[in-house]
């Protein structure tokens, strides 16, 4: 089968109506929240610190499993 513009249009215009009903960008524009400049580094630096906290949390539930274990361990040893 040959590729002809006649052809890609129709699948280009198949693709599109995949899509559904697309947002015009001046009603996209208005949910957009704007920030000045000065603004914007500590977005970015409460971007960070959310990331910290993420990592915190998970490296407290790495050490409270590690901590059951341990304790386990102990309770195990001080019965014999």
């Amino acid at each position: 089968m040959k590729l002809t513009s006649k052809l890609l249009k129709q699948i280009i215009e198949e693709e599109v109506a995949k899509f559904g009903d697309m947002e015009s960008t001046e009603d996209r524009a208005k949910d957009a929240v704007e920030l000045d400049a000065d603004e914007l580094g500590s977005v970015k630096a409460h971007e960070l610190s959310i990331d910290f906290m993420k990592a915190l949390k998970i490296e407290e539930t790495r050490l409270r499993k590690r901590l059951e274990k341990i304790t386990e361990i102990k309770k195990t040893w001080s019965g014999k």
